[in-house]
């Protein structure tokens, strides 16, 4: 019998996560919190099953002083808050019908029917609150195996919902090991247009994830040569490229950036950025830097000077500029240039930015009356104060002020 054992997974014994499951009574931990558990990864979201319908589950919650939120009453779920955590928990269902992205669902008290409608064997497991694991589908074992593969007919699992053609691609990034599943890896290849079904947001929010595991390059490999990786993202890929970034993270133990990662991915045109950033309807933020990345015409060398740095950062920031250098760390080919790199992106975290000591005041005073001209002399000081490596002289800084003022009355 597998098991969880509760002193070594603490959020099975937290204040919050016993108090919902004391409330509900008949309830049992379901998917990724079993699945992450019983693999020593890291828990995050507690999602909860129970043969309880949602009516029952509010009136369960509220008794037990916890409130309950109905974010999702027509699939069955009911979102418990208890010490400040959110908790979903879904009714036991089995689908009735399907149409490759919705599904309509009809409440059910059997546990295997749960599990027969769930995506992957390793997703289709659950758990009490005693930490006895409950597998219907042979997940344990494809857990164990890193198989990620489909619960039933691959085909069928496929058709009830098309993002799961994205699924098993992330999914075997982040727990599969070795080749994908043969079965699963034909279902999807066969299915492929189904992906045209899915809004942009479902499909980014698959790929960004896939992009952050820790080597997500096979699995892209495997998404080109099967034709599936095209219907998601447009152009020629620098997967090659990619594959350094990936390779440079996990020397240096850096956090995948799926932002990053991708910009690696892309052409380097940001008509690629922004044609991307439409169709996964990317937040501004993640659009404008995308674009930014893409965009990009400066010059960075892995042997830039102290004084090429500090000027390159005061003009783009910190951040920006480390996503040049970056990038063009993962372009070039000499491991020799490794110190050179780190050392770029070392200066760039030390960097403050100086605060340029002149502004509209100090151009009035050298006599130039109130308008448009004072930005552009103060534009022209800062302009020789950055190529002078921010200097800090008030006498130069005074004298070229008054020269160019001459220069411009």
């Amino acid at each position: 019998m597998t098991k969880l054992e509760p002193s070594k997974n603490p959020w099975m014994t937290s204040a919050g996560t016993r108090a919902v499951m004391e409330a509900l009574g008949e309830a049992r931990f379901v998917g990724g919190v079993v699945r992450n558990a019983l693999m020593g990864r890291e828990v995050s979201d507690t999602d909860i099953a129970t043969p309880l319908t949602p009516d029952e589950v509010t009136k369960k919650l509220e008794a037990a002083n916890l409130k309950a939120v109905p974010t999702g009453i027509e699939h069955g779920t009911v979102t418990a808050i208890s010490n400040g955590r959110p908790y979903e928990v879904t009714t036991l269902r089995r689908d009735v019908s399907t149409d490759g992205r919705h599904a309509v669902v009809a409440f059910t008290k059997v546990w295997a029917e749960d599990a027969q409608r769930r995506d992957f064997t390793m997703n289709a497991l659950y758990a009490d609150a005693s930490g006895e694991v409950f597998d219907f589908v042979g997940g344990v074992s494809d857990l164990k195996a890193g198989k990620v593969r489909f619960v039933g007919d691959p085909t069928t699992r496929i058709r009830e919902d098309f993002l799961r053609i994205l699924r098993l691609f992330r999914f075997h990034a982040w727990y599969g090991k070795g080749e994908i599943d043969k079965a699963a890896l034909q279902a999807c290849a066969a299915e492929k247009a189904g992906l045209k079904q899915l809004s942009g947001e479902r499909a980014a929010k698959e790929m960004l994830k896939l992009l952050t595991a820790e080597d997500p390059v096979p699995v892209l490999r495997s998404m080109a040569a099967s034709g599936i990786l095209t219907e998601v993202l447009p152009g020629e890929l620098n997967i090659a490229r990619l594959e350094r970034l990936v390779t440079i993270d996990g020397a240096n133990f850096f956090r995948p950036d799926a932002i990053l990662r991708l910009a690696a991915l892309l052409p380097d045109r940001a008509a690629a950025a922004h044609e991307i950033a439409d169709r996964w309807k990317l937040s501004n933020a993640d659009r404008d830097r995308l674009a930014d990345i893409a965009g990009n015409t400066d010059k960075i060398v892995s042997y830039l000077s102290i004084k090429e740095v500090r000027k390159l950062l005061y003009k783009l920031d910190t951040a920006r500029f480390k996503d040049r250098v970056s990038l063009k760390w993962a372009e070039d080919p000499k491991e020799a240039n490794f110190v050179q790199w780190r050392a770029l992106l070392a200066m760039a975290d030390a960097w403050q930015r100086p605060k340029f000591p002149l502004d509209g005041g100090n151009v009035m005073a050298a006599g130039v009356p109130q308008g448009p001209l004072i930005g552009k002399i103060l534009g022209e000081v800062e302009e020789w104060w950055i190529d002078s490596d921010f200097i800090e002289d008030e006498f130069s800084l005074a004298e070229r002020l008054k020269a160019v003022v001459q220069a411009k009355i």
